[in-house]
């Protein structure tokens, strides 16, 4: 089983790379945000390790974490955003190399983990790293279309990000999306070849 790592800025298309590797290949996805707060729910080890922490008044009205009030905390101080990924970043490596190990053993032949962060972590867990690239002013053209968001907030976001040069660093492959989806198909088949 080949396991590849999908990364790249906001507006890069991931999600439509992820749904064509999943219908055109089968891959299995995993993506490792959706797996942070799935294991971040009330009653799991990160949800009483991080109340235990932050305090209760992290918790909402629902049970669970209020993703606001400690977005405001973590991103106030880099020494609590350091003590939030401690406490999740392990949880999730070892459920996702666990999901990689189980989906071997049942014949998936492709893979597919995507994050928008780099960590060594992500790099270990992948056997190859690809950077889905695209030119900033197409991306945000596509974050005003499909999200209605702002400049203002676009930048912010893109800011926020890696810059283009980690990517490529990081990454074995760049699959340039930045035109027709059907080129970065061929791209695409040009590395499977499976």
């Amino acid at each position: 089983m080949k396991v590849l790592g999908i990364t790249g800025g906001v507006g890069s298309g991931k999600s439509l790379v992820l749904e064509y590797l999943k219908e055109e290949y089968g891959a299995y996805i995993c993506q490792m945000d959706e797996t942070a707060k799935e294991l971040q729910k009330s009653g799991t080890e990160c949800f009483r390790e991080i109340v235990r922490h932050f305090g209760t008044e992290i918790v909402g009205s629902d049970g669970e974490l209020d993703r606001a009030r400690l977005g405001g905390i973590v991103f106030a101080e880099e020494e609590e955003l350091k003590k939030l990924n401690e406490i999740v970043h392990p949880a999730v490596l070892e459920h996702v190399r666990r999901d990689i190990e189980e989906k071997a053993g049942t014949g998936v032949e492709l893979y597919v983990v995507e994050a928008a962060v780099l960590t060594d972590v992500f790099r270990d867990l992948s056997d190859e790293l690809w950077y889905i690239y695209v030119r900033e002013e197409i991306r945000r053209e596509r974050l005003k279309a499909s999200r209605g968001y702002t400049d203002e907030r676009i930048t912010r976001m893109i800011a926020s990000q890696p810059a283009e040069e980690v990517f490529r660093e990081t990454c074995d492959v760049v699959i340039d999306n930045s035109g027709d989806f059907e080129e970065t198909k061929r791209q695409i088949g040009e590395r499977l070849k499976l």
